[in-house]
């Protein structure tokens, strides 16, 4: 009876080595492969048992190989690990993606993209533009800046161009090749308004107006009646050559700059802070200048309409940048979410979209001011807000960059160019550029500098690369669209020395800003003042990407 009162055990559960050991349809008895163990569980009042069967060590016959397994070299093993980690499995991992890409592109595409195609002649080009970029970074003299990568982009796409086997595999229709570099002039124009500070506007000084505009218009006047005289350019055509010319370039003289003034010199009197603010209105001003000549070039009636148009061209463009920078400034709000990307895309879309739609709609030199003046007031509404905003169309830059200055570059065939044009062209930047030396050198006179430091400020703003890459070409992928021989005649002229000017000014231009600026400037008198500063100035990057 007591039996029948305590509670009924109920059988062990299978242990997971049972299961494992034992096939279907097995006999539980154990063989001369298995060893029985029974573990007793012991918890009063109860006992119980588990029976669990652990497999014995394989049987090893004389074939058996019993030796220990190889292990290969400790450096072998950790710099080619199976499966591949680190650094390889990275490179494994981007040729995979790259491998992809090209299929789904390919399978979309198909010839675009091979040999002779557009797509390929453009990732071709993106790629040695980039190459060359760094390879002529890494040229480095002692104290003196680097040369500008962007010698190395211009020179990548005139090798392609003009080597024989090359230039037919790596094709871009012009088509292509202008609305590429139209979008890289609206990421230049977005980065130069949202460049301009409003307050310093207003305490902006007379000399560095002087210096920003002054040597801008000379310069400009200067080329237009030296090439029409002396190239047979019409004079509007002269105007827009002159303009081109007419731009300093930021992205030579802001890094030469930052090193001296990280040397202390020039940084008492302000040398530093006065050419690189003076660059942004001497860089708007010839774009400015340049798309009211085009407009009035592609033109057509009597000279008065023609210059009213181009009036009417520079007042559309400023209503219409009015307007769109005021929208940016409320839309998207300050409470959305992802609010940096949404006026990113906004700014960058109604730019480019104000520069192919000012061509679309017959006003071509509007859409450059337009952008100009929206980017410049949506910044001015966004204050501090505007810092993210400008690292991203930074970005967008650093992808357009090389394909401007290489699809620049490819624009310039050997066999096609004409001696007098190139001789001619050079001596006409020659001209331009010593009328622009020497009107800066005047332009300083009462500015409280002494003679060293008026001629390096003369001197300093010879250098010639980014807007003359940006708007060079402009001209003649309009003439191109016209189909007119002779217009696309004066627009290869107006590339030509577009290049040859940033050929030859680029490096010279770093150079000299390099060499005579340890000489011709002082560093502070003061060393108290001079601690001071460098205390609580940052340390800027130095790097030759356009701040404009």
């Amino acid at each position: 009876m007591m039996e029948d009162d305590q509670p009924k055990l109920k059988p062990p559960t299978p242990s997971p080595l049972l299961d494992l050991e034992h096939s279907a349809g097995a006999s539980p008895v154990t063989n001369h492969a298995e060893i029985q163990v029974v573990v007793s569980r012991s918890s009063t009042p109860q006992v119980t048992e588990e029976t669990y069967f652990i497999p014995r060590n394989p049987v090893v016959d004389a074939g058996t190989n019993t030796d220990p397994p190889v292990i290969c070299c400790g450096r072998l093993r950790r710099g080619c690990p199976c499966p591949p980690r680190g650094l390889l499995s990275s490179l494994i991992t981007k040729v995979l993606i790259a491998l992809v890409l090209f299929g789904v592109v390919w399978s979309i595409t198909e010839k675009e993209c091979l040999p002779g195609g557009n797509l390929f002649g453009i990732t071709v080009l993106f790629i040695c533009s980039v190459t060359g970029g760094k390879l002529v970074g890494l040229i480095q003299l002692p104290k003196l800046p680097p040369f500008p990568p962007l010698l190395g982009m211009l020179l990548t796409g005139f090798l392609l161009r003009n080597i024989p086997v090359v230039t037919d595999a790596v094709y871009i229709d012009f088509r292509w090749s202008a609305s590429l570099r139209n979008i890289a002039l609206a990421v230049i124009l977005i980065r130069a308004g949202l460049g301009l500070d409003g307050s310093a506007l207003k305490k902006l000084s007379m000399v560095c107006a002087r210096v920003g505009m002054g040597p801008c218009i000379i310069e400009a006047c200067t080329v237009a009646i030296v090439s029409h005289f002396l190239m047979g350019l019409p004079w509007i055509w002269g105007f827009i050559l002159g303009f081109v010319l007419g731009a300093v370039s930021p992205a030579v003289v802001v890094p030469s700059m930052l090193l001296l003034q990280k040397d202390g010199y020039g940084l008492e009197q302000g040398i530093p802070t006065l050419l690189m603010a003076a660059g942004s209105f001497d860089d708007i001003l010839a774009i400015t200048g340049f798309t009211t000549c085009m407009g009035m070039a592609f033109a057509t009636g009597s000279m008065w309409y023609n210059l009213l148009r181009g009036i009417l061209e520079v007042g559309g463009g400023m209503v219409a940048g009015v307007l769109l920078g005021f929208l940016l400034r409320y839309f998207p709000s300050k409470d959305q979410d992802n609010v940096v990307m949404k006026r990113s895309f906004l700014l960058l879309g109604l730019s480019v979209f104000a520069v192919f739609g000012s061509n679309v709609a017959g006003f071509p030199g509007s859409g450059g001011l337009c952008t100009l003046v929206l980017a410049f007031l949506a910044g001015l509404g966004w204050r501090r807000s505007k810092v993210p905003v400008e690292d991203i169309v930074g970005i967008a830059w650093e992808v357009f960059q090389p394909l401007l200055f290489g699809l620049i570059g490819a624009e310039i065939r050997i066999s096609e160019l004409d001696k007098n044009t190139v001789g001619l062209g050079i001596g006409s930047l020659a001209i331009g550029l010593l009328v622009r030396v020497l009107f800066t050198f005047v332009c300083v006179l009462c500015a409280g500098f002494n003679f060293k430091e008026k001629l390096f400020i003369a001197l300093a703003w010879l250098p010639k690369a980014t807007v003359q890459a940006a708007i060079g070409s402009t001209a003649l992928d309009m003439a191109r669209t016209k189909e007119d021989t002779e217009l696309e005649k004066y627009g290869m002229d107006v590339l030509t020395v577009a290049v040859l000017s940033i050929l030859l000014t680029a490096p010279i231009g770093a150079l000299v800003i390099g060499l005579t600026g340890p000489r011709l400037l002082q560093k502070p008198k003061n060393p108290a003042w001079e601690r001071e500063q460098s205390g609580t100035m940052t340390e800027s990057p130095i790097t030759y990407e356009s701040t404009l």
